[in-house]
């Protein structure tokens, strides 16, 4: 049983099951932290999922397993923290409220930022830990200079998670801890080998971990809050003809052109989802490039605010290449973001991060593409 009183050198590590984030609690533990292993159970799988090795989530009883086995291994506490409730009141209710809004979302910024760093760093004050770590690939320093801590990309550029925390406050990253920023995949995995860890091949996890099947469209169908809200629509050009019929607009994205079945002598795509009207509009592929795009809800890291206009390298969803761009602040909880060249698919409800080399100056979430 751990002593809950507090102690500076005690620390919360959310493992998953994975082979990052339990070597990141074998490490911290190497290094002397009193670690104490928490999985946090998010949603409830149906058995006949839970045991498919096609199907891949976070919560499943296997995974739990899995952590619990390396905190066993290395002699190190570890706890399942129900954490349902707030998962779908923060993110799964979240996610599908977008999509009926003909927005993209992505749950993984808000999962860090909820739930990882903002449920698990309350619980931690709980369990008498300092601070929180976790698998992911990024770096989090101390600028003295600045007085404030900064997110930095992870040395592997091909796992590189820091735009998925962007939206992260001073005062959870004073208490966020990322161990294997500075070390690649490659190594993660040779290092858990070396270590005996029993995961140290285990497969990555899903891109969506409360859809065990990826398939977020079926996943709407069976949520009644979404299935009453979906049906079917007409599918118009930009001159407003109509040349298709759409499944319902939640299951369509920006830059999509499979699944829209139809007869066309250029490939159209997705370039604006209308839930009011039921409407997809689509065109050419030249037609998904845009310059300029306004985002709200701006979380800023390497500065305390935003006064001026500022040059940045602008990533608009995960595995964009970043672009450069100019910043500039539209009133408080608004920016303008316009890019040299257009960026092809801009899609509302995503995330816009913002670079200074490989320093998070801040993001904002996507709403609107201007031209």
């Amino acid at each position: 049983m751990v002593n809950m009183g507090n102690t500076k050198n005690r620390i919360l590590v959310a493992m998953s099951g994975g082979v990052d984030s339990s070597l990141t609690a074998v490490l911290l533990h190497q290094d002397g932290y009193e670690v104490i292993g928490i999985t946090m159970r998010i949603c409830k799988m149906p058995q006949s999922e839970a045991i498919s090795p096609r199907l891949r989530s976070c919560c499943s009883p296997a995974d739990v397993a899995d952590a619990r086995s390396v905190a066993q291994q290395f002699g190190f506490p570890f706890y399942v923290l129900d954490l349902e409730k707030q998962f779908e009141q923060e993110i799964v209710a979240p996610f599908v409220s977008e999509y009926l809004q003909g927005r993209t979302p992505n749950p993984c910024i808000l999962c860090n930022e909820k739930i990882k760093l903002g449920t698990l760093l309350e619980k931690a004050r709980t369990y008498g830990a300092a601070e929180v770590a976790t698998g992911h690939y990024a770096i989090v320093e101390y600028a003295p200079a600045q007085n404030r801590f900064l997110l930095k990309r992870a040395r592997d550029p091909a796992k590189d998670q820091s735009y998925f925390l962007f939206s992260l406050t001073q005062t959870q990253l004073t208490r966020f801890r990322t161990p294997l920023g500075n070390q690649t995949k490659v190594q993660t995995r040779k290092l858990a080998r070396r270590l005996g860890l029993k995961v140290a091949r285990k497969p990555e996890s899903q891109e969506i971990c409360f859809i065990s099947d990826n398939d977020y469209r079926r996943f709407l169908r069976e949520r009644n809050d979404a299935s009453e809200a979906i049906r079917e629509g007409n599918i118009i050009n930009t001159h407003g003809e109509t040349v298709g019929r759409h499944q319902g607009t939640p299951f369509y994205t920006v830059g999509q052109r499979k699944g829209l079945g139809i007869a066309h002598r250029r490939p159209l795509y997705v370039l604006k989802i209308d839930p009011v009207q039921n409407v997809l509009i689509v065109g050419e592929e030249a037609e998904l490039f845009s310059r300029i795009l306004v985002a709200s809800r701006p979380n800023w890291i390497s500065i305390p605010e935003l006064d001026r206009e500022i040059s940045v390298s602008a990533q608009i969803r995960y595995r964009h290449t970043p672009a450069p761009a100019r910043v500039r602040p539209l009133g408080e909880d608004r920016v303008q973001v316009v890019f040299e060249k257009p960026q092809r698919a801009i899609a509302p409800g995503q995330a816009v991060v913002f670079y200074d080399k490989d320093i998070v100056v801040g993001g904002a979430w996507i709403d609107e593409v201007v031209e």
